[in-house]
């Protein structure tokens, strides 16, 4: 089965921004795709970060939710609506939630973001408070799709190797990373926490990314890729908008952890650093 990772260009202007994933999951249907996942942010990206909070859906009522709904319907097929910013309790911030939807168009799962993104970027006059305006999730999300079963994620949590052990002790055979990174970060590390996450976990991972200049003046370093179990990076949009796609193996993959059983020689369990 084929499975795609879209890159995005998105601004304040929700319409423009579905319209933009609209063509992407479309390019993605029509190349074969069974499953695509769009970037962080899809749906928006505001001029400050606290705009989020004006545009926040209630949990299964919204634009942006409809639009996901629809699209996988008509298209017949299943999305990963990278996040989007949902009404999550009484102080005004949001949850950046990954939502998965059905070729049917029904919502089966929904990932808060749990990791988020409060840094100063070392010798880089860049300063994120992510926390200011969202609400962190606390609880790892998987769901059964006919790629094969898939752990959810989201961009500052690929640096949190624990989750990734966790998700695939919990039978993942793909990792869905859907991110907005920074641009000196993507440089420097990106491509290498990807394939670190699928070659310790024997994961595949689908990686979609915003890229380029957003109107907030923010750059994003994009790189949208899908990276096999082995750390083989099998399709990416460097930059630009763009859809990856590659074919998924799972029947490879489970012979491969057979043959090369990496993960039931762990020895530094949850259970053995209680004890």
């Amino acid at each position: 089965m084929k499975v795609a990772a879209l890159q995005m260009t998105s601004g304040p202007d929700v319409a423009a921004n579905l319209e933009q994933a609209r063509a992407l999951l479309e390019e993605a249907a029509a190349r074969g795709a069974q499953l695509a996942a769009l970037p962080e942010n899809f749906s928006f990206m505001g001029l400050r970060d606290a705009d989020k909070r004006a545009v926040a859906e209630p949990d299964g009522d919204g634009p942006v939710q409809a639009f996901l709904g629809a699209t996988a319907r008509r298209l017949g097929l299943w999305i990963v609506g990278g996040t989007v910013p949902l009404l999550a309790g009484g102080d005004g911030r949001v949850a950046a939630a990954s939502l998965v939807y059905d070729a049917a168009g029904r919502r089966i799962a929904r990932y808060d973001k749990i990791h988020l993104f409060d840094v100063d970027l070392p010798e880089k006059a860049e300063r994120y408070r992510e926390s200011a305006h969202v609400t962190p999730g606390e609880h790892p999300v998987l769901v059964d799709t006919p790629p094969g079963r898939l752990g959810l994620s989201v961009c500052y949590d690929v640096r949190f190797p624990e989750l990734y052990r966790y998700l695939s002790a919990a039978g993942a055979q793909l990792l869905s990373i859907p991110a907005a990174f920074t641009a000196p970060t993507g440089r420097a590390h990106w491509e290498t926490l990807l394939r670190a996450r699928a070659i310790e976990n024997l994961c595949y991972v689908i990686a979609p990314a915003q890229s380029g200049f957003h109107p907030s003046g923010r750059e994003t370093y994009g790189d949208s890729m899908i990276v096999d179990f082995w750390g083989r990076i099998l399709a990416r949009v460097p930059r630009g908008r763009g859809c990856a796609v590659a074919s998924v193996d799972v029947a490879r993959q489970a012979e491969v952890r057979n043959s090369f059983p990496a993960l039931v020689h762990r020895q530094f369990s949850e259970r053995n650093s209680r004890s």
